[in-house]
């Protein structure tokens, strides 16, 4: 499979990192988050919707809002490996205590809370779709961007994000040991030949405890790496930047 893309514009905020010049200096390093460091406070997203969301949610809400702000977006897709997971582990925690649910917990644990959570604050009925696919959400995310172009739309938002893991599930995951933090990563896309992406056969020789895909992809761009490779479950997603990318 290839695909390929424009890239128009990004935002992205983890907890230490928010603004493009943060993020820069944290791709000239060896790119890692501190999830003891506090994280952007929203400047975009209402207080009331703020509150109603989980911090991975609310990352993804409102780096969605700050490139409505200045570009035009024609459909947007949310990813994300685990979703509302922490709203999920206290409402079965509170079946199992037979204790009454939240309702905030229950109106927001579904997978695709967040992105209507940014259509509603931005107040644009915009085509959008939300996908989980494990540790391939942001390359499968890619597809369905590509698949929008194919449909027409011109300029595709395309946001990856997460929360925080719950202790519960670290057996399951023992990445989260390595790195476990809200954060969210934004991507506007147009079809282009900028940036070319082709999945290569065989065992990912990267461990699947390194950084999210998509920080992985921004830590690469932002280090103007020409050709980078990201970890997927069963192979790898090879990355080609050409000139002026």
């Amino acid at each position: 499979m290839k695909l390929a893309y424009s890239l128009v514009d990004w935002h992205a905020i983890a907890p230490g990192n928010s603004t493009a010049e943060e993020w820069q200096r944290w791709a000239q390093q060896a790119p890692a988050l501190d999830a003891t460091q506090p994280i952007a406070k929203p400047q975009f997203l209402p207080m009331m919707t703020a509150r109603r969301l989980s911090p991975g949610s609310r990352a993804a809400v409102e780096c969605g809002l700050a490139l409505l702000a200045r570009q035009s977006v024609d459909a947007i897709v949310f990813t994300s490996r685990h979703g509302e997971l922490e709203r999920n582990l206290r409402i079965l925690t509170a079946l199992a205590e037979q204790q009454a649910l939240s309702p905030t917990d229950f109106a927001m644990s579904v997978h695709n809370s967040a992105v209507g959570s940014l259509t509603i604050a931005a107040r644009q009925p915009l085509v959008s779709s939300s996908i989980s696919a494990g540790i391939d959400s942001f390359q499968q995310g890619l597809i369905e961007v590509a698949t929008l172009h194919q449909a027409g739309y011109a300029q595709v938002l395309l946001v990856d994000f997460d929360g925080v893991v719950p202790d519960y599930y670290r057996p399951w995951l023992p990445e989260i040991d390595r790195f476990n933090a809200p954060y969210a990563v934004a991507l506007l896309l147009r079809a282009g030949e900028a940036w070319r992406c082709e999945e290569q056969a065989g065992k990912p020789t990267e461990p699947h405890d390194v950084l999210p895909q998509s920080l992985q992809f921004l830590a690469a761009m932002l280090h103007n790496t020409a050709g980078f490779s990201v970890a997927g479950e069963r192979h790898q997603w090879h990355w080609e930047r050409q000139h002026g990318g």
